[in-house]
């Protein structure tokens, strides 16, 4: 049990109401007893009044210490917040409404402190994926210009190569920030879940000839409920990542079938890579995290395909999960609910 604060005398009184009748009882209390004990004692009634008024005036002060030091605290707070420091915290131990305002301040100073760093992270993050491209493309450019490269086929594809990923990078960019600004609305509708998952699959083919994809699709005439074209940036993203992954002549398959526990459907994209340790899955769905830095940043990846296929997720209601699959890879499972 917390021993109560000296210097918080009511901290423990649940209501500022309370407080307040308390603060004026025992300064009337003090008042009168005073006054009274002044006449008995002999005392002039003017210097009873002023010993008595004194004593009031102490009582109050202490009582009433702990009831505006938090105010006091998030004033300061606040100022200090609004030069961009949102380490500040105020002392929250009443159990008033001044206390409840405390931990509210207290809270949103917390978020404002997350929001800012992974505002700082982003800048530097985007800055650190632009600039990669960027420089490539400069270096070819200028030794285009200076006659050291000729024009060759070769040389055009590496720039092709820098211009699509720049292009892939804003508009993963974008599709974030539509996500999180909620300025992307869902056109739920009950879909087939074969032909988007087929659509996704011919698209990477042009950009994996070296790896072997594949559909199951286990319950025939698979339905799901939700968007089509956000339900295949989903596994766009998914395919994108586990063909990255999975070595030249592996094979990556894409499962779909109805599911009970939890009801709904189940897609499943299976890749032969080196799989996701277990203390980073809880982290790869963050903004700009890979799991193999080095080799995702070579081949373009910027770490946010699988932060936007959470996003969508997420609005459909459904799940999204990684599982380790033996002996080695990764199995990205992805839950969506099926038409009422």
């Amino acid at each position: 049990m917390t021993a109560p604060d000296p210097r918080r005398p009511l901290a423990t009184v649940p209501s500022i109401k309370i407080k307040l009748g308390v603060v004026i009882f025992a300064a009337v209390g003090v008042t009168v007893f005073v006054f009274w004990s002044g006449i008995k004692l002999g005392l002039w009634p003017s210097v009873s009044g002023i010993i008595a008024a004194a004593l009031a005036l102490l009582i109050v002060r202490y009582l009433a210490r702990g009831m505006t030091s938090p105010l006091r605290e998030m004033s300061e707070a606040a100022a200090t917040m609004a030069k961009g420091d949102y380490d500040l915290r105020v002392t929250a131990t009443s159990r008033d409404e001044v206390g409840a305002l405390a931990r509210a301040f207290n809270k949103m100073a917390a978020e404002l402190a997350e929001t800012d760093r992974v505002r700082r992270d982003i800048v530097a993050n985007v800055s650190h994926e632009l600039r990669t491209p960027i420089t490539a493309l400069q270096a070819v450019l200028e030794n285009l210009v200076d006659g050291v490269e000729p024009p060759d086929p070769e040389t055009m594809r590496t720039m092709l190569a820098q211009v699509e990923r720049l292009g892939r990078l804003v508009r993963q960019l974008l599709d974030l920030s539509r996500l999180e600004s909620g300025a992307v609305p869902l056109e739920r509708a009950a879909f087939d879940v074969e032909p988007v998952l087929e659509h996704a699959v011919r698209e990477q083919r042009l950009h994996a000839p070296g790896v072997n994809l594949a559909i199951v699709v286990e319950t025939p005439g698979l339905t799901a409920d939700g968007d089509p074209e956000r339900v295949h940036q989903v596994v766009a993203n998914l395919l994108e990542n586990a063909v990255r992954y999975t070595p030249r002549g592996g094979r990556v398959e894409v499962r779909a079938r109805h599911s009970d526990e939890p009801p709904g459907v189940t897609i499943e994209v299976i890749d032969e890579g080196p799989g996701i340790p277990e203390d980073e899955q809880n982290r790869i769905f963050e903004r700009f995290y890979r799991a193999d830095t080095a080799r995702a940043s070579r081949d373009g990846g910027a770490g946010l395909g699988l932060a936007i296929a959470q996003w969508i997720v997420d609005l459909h209601g459904g799940e999204i999960r990684p599982e380790r699959r033996l002996p080695h890879g990764c199995r990205m499972v992805v839950t969506l609910p099926t038409p009422n």
